[in-house]
């Protein structure tokens, strides 16, 4: 092999039987693991002055547990990425998060949550998702990440 290439590299061009790629995803728990916990309004004044502050057309995911619990993203583009790859829009560097596990995209106001085909799944207020249109509250589970989705306070406003 080539020792500038990673092991885990997908060589374009050569034969199928030449083709190398290891997944390193790692399954975690049973079904009894994937129960929805919800987080209630267990929110710090900074979250929710954060949130308050969102502009138009954004929203924020708040990770509630996982190994950055307390992180805050903003999803101020049309397409977010998540995984474990370094160049993901939002990098969990955990081995149950595939390396390209979702995507975040954005239609004017509105965020939908799209699987990669993931190993693990994208789960939305504790259901297995391919995709699914996110609502003000809900908790997204990525590998053992579990996140809160909430959307600009402008924007709900508008929708009401």
């Amino acid at each position: 092999m080539d020792e500038n290439r990673r092991p885990d590299d997908i060589r374009r061009g050569a034969e199928p039987h030449e083709r190398v790629s290891h997944d390193t995803t790692q399954t975690f728990g049973h079904d009894s693991d994937l129960s929805f916990i919800s987080f209630g309004s267990e929110l710090s004044e900074v979250e929710r002055e954060a949130i308050a502050a969102l502009p138009s057309r954004s929203a924020m995911l708040l990770v509630r547990s996982g190994p950055t619990a307390g992180a805050r993203y903003l999803l101020d583009t049309d397409v977010t990425t998540v995984g474990r790859h370094p160049e993901a829009d939002i990098f969990f560097d955990d081995v149950t998060v595939s390396r390209r596990h979702a995507e975040l995209n954005r239609s004017g106001t509105v965020f939908e949550l799209v699987d990669q085909r993931s190993l693990n799944g994208t789960y939305v207020n504790g259901e297995r998702v391919d995709r699914a249109v996110l609502t003000d509250g809900a908790e997204l589970r990525i590998g053992k990440f579990r996140l809160n989705f909430f959307a600009s306070p402008a924007d709900r406003e508008h929708a009401g």
